[in-house]
Formats: structure tokens, sequence, C-alpha cells
């Protein structure tokens, strides 16, 4: 079981989303009109105007399940799951749908909830990575689920549609990535293996702020193929693969003086200090040739004189 936090500003775009599929069915909704997808959409929104100043008033949360666990995921378990899951998250006294899609090898479903609840109050998103994680952990280990086994250990070929083509991307983009040391070349690499880069930019700057990969019919941003492949993350490996390479071949490029010659050349520059010092130290003792320290002991003294004593003057 694995959840994935989302945050949005259209209740429209999301919800068209989540009941695009054919094979859509809603198994649990609270406060809205489901008369069409027109009216829920409208239920939402409107509830939302309570509270106009929070920007992001869309809640998405996908729920997935391992596939080992399918033949466990009838509709009524599902259902179970997710409004636990949303209890556990103080995702509550608000508006919500709960939605199955039939499209993937492992189960899943999609919870859409309005951030601003019945009363017009927010509901939190503090530290809503961290609690999703302990949540799903919760309930795997309450109802004995299937811990996931990660990206690189998925059988690839028994995954169908956009699943299999979103792993089949991610096993490029990770192969490729430590060899390239620039864009160009990470662009060509992936190209011959049919993946293509599409990059967002700003419109007014034409800086880039998005990436997205394609291969076939199907297109995902980097970060829904791993929280790895965004833009920002992929330009700063791409500088640090440049950086280790430029500095490995500078090093290659440097001269290796062999053990000996080395010992040779520290000897020889000891031998030429100590030269030099006994050089110095030599034009301190220069002396006179004809000074000779007997004949210096040998030169007479002057005697000191001796005071005059005078006679006293008798009166």
């Amino acid at each position: 079981m694995i959840g994935k936090i989302v945050k949005g500003r259209s209740f429209k775009g999301c919800i068209s989303y989540v009941l695009a599929d054919k094979d859509a069915n809603i198994l649990a909704s609270e406060g809205v009109l489901e008369t069409d997808v027109k009216s829920i959409i409208n239920s939402f929104y409107m509830q939302s105007l309570l509270n106009p100043n929070v920007s992001k008033c869309v809640g998405h949360i996908p729920l997935a399940f391992s596939p080992d666990d399918k033949e466990r995921m009838t509709d009524h378990f599902m259902e179970r799951l997710a409004k636990e899951y949303m209890k556990l998250m103080g995702i509550e006294n608000t508006q919500y749908i709960i939605v199955r899609h039939n499209n993937t090898s492992h189960p899943h479903c999609h919870i859409v909830f309005n951030r601003i609840d019945n009363d017009g109050k927010t509901i939190t998103d503090r530290n809503d990575q961290y609690r999703n994680e302990k949540v799903c952990k919760q309930l795997k280990d309450k109802y004995n689920l299937t811990y996931g086994q990660g990206k690189d250990r998925v059988n690839v070929q028994k995954l169908k549609g956009a699943e299999q083509t979103k792993y089949e991307i991610y096993h490029a983009v990770k192969e490729t990535l430590p060899k390239a040391k620039n864009w160009k070349y990470f662009e060509e690499v992936l190209k011959q293996k049919d993946v293509s880069i599409e990059y967002k930019r700003k419109v007014q700057t034409n800086e880039i702020q998005g990436i997205s990969f394609k291969k076939g019919e199907h297109s995902f941003k980097g970060s829904e193929i791993d929280r790895k492949f965004n833009y920002s993350k992929l330009d700063a490996q791409l500088t640090e693969n440049s950086y280790s390479q430029e500095q490995q071949q500078y090093e290659q490029q440097q001269v290796t003086i062999p053990k000996k010659a080395r010992a040779s050349l520290i000897e020889n520059a000891v031998s030429g200090v100590a030269d030099a010092i006994s050089s110095i130290g030599g034009l301190f003792d220069i002396q006179p040739s004809n000074y000779d320290m007997n004949e210096a002991e040998a030169l007479p003294r002057k005697k000191k004189k001796k005071p005059i004593k005078r006679k006293g003057i008798r009166r």
C-alpha cells in the first residue's frame, strides 16, 4: 500500500481526470451531488468558497496496492481501507469521493477531497508526507498487506499499458543518468531507447521549470516516474557528473614520478638546503688571515695609573 499526496487548485481538472477512465467506479462519496461529473465539480467548488484565501483547496491522494493483494481487494475492502486511511490522516468533516480504477495490474483508488471542510476551516497538510508513510505502514501491518518490492525489482513484463511504459522509462533514465555529463548526451542516449524529453518553460523568461518523458503514446512528468527525476535534481546530477569526469581527466594527465626518482629528488633538495645553510653560516665566520689569538694575548696591557696622594697642608 502506497499513498501519494497531491494538492492542486482545480477541482475540474482533478475530478475530470479521476472519472475519465471508462472503468472508473465511485466506491463512496460524501457531501457531493452525483448526478454527473459537472455536478460533482460544482459541489466541491461551492464549498471551497467558504475559505477563498486558500489557493490549493484540492486534495488528491491515489492509494495503490500490491498485485499480490489483488484477490483480497474487493470494492468493499478497498473502500474500508480508504476511509480508515482518511481518518488516520485527519481528513474528516469534509466532502470527498473515492474512485476505483482498474486500468493497471495493481489495484488502486483515488481519494479526492475538499481541503476546506464543512465549517470553512482548512484541513492541515503539516507533515503530511511523513504522516502518509506512517499511516500506510500502520494499515499494512494491521491488515497484513504486502510490502512493495521497489521499482528495481518490479517485473516490467507483467505490467500493461501506461504502467509498463512508466517502468520502462524509469529503467532507461536510471541506466543513462550516471554516464551522462550534459543534457545533450542525456537526450541522445534516451532517444536511442525510444524515450524523448519535453521541457516545460516559463512564458516570459523561457526558463526551464519542469520536465516530462515520453515513450510511444504515454507521457509522464519526471517526478511521476521517480522523485529523483524532476528537472532540478536531474540538472544537479548532470552537473556533478561533468565535474567528476573533468577532475578524473585532469588527474590522469598529471605526470607520475617513480618512487626511486622521487626519493632522489628529495635527497638532492635536502642536500642543497644544507649546503646553502653552510655557506650562509660561513659568511659570519670570516676573520682577518693575519689575526692570531696567541698574538692577541701577547699584546701588552695598559697599566692603570695609581692615584696621586697629596699631603695635607698644615696651617
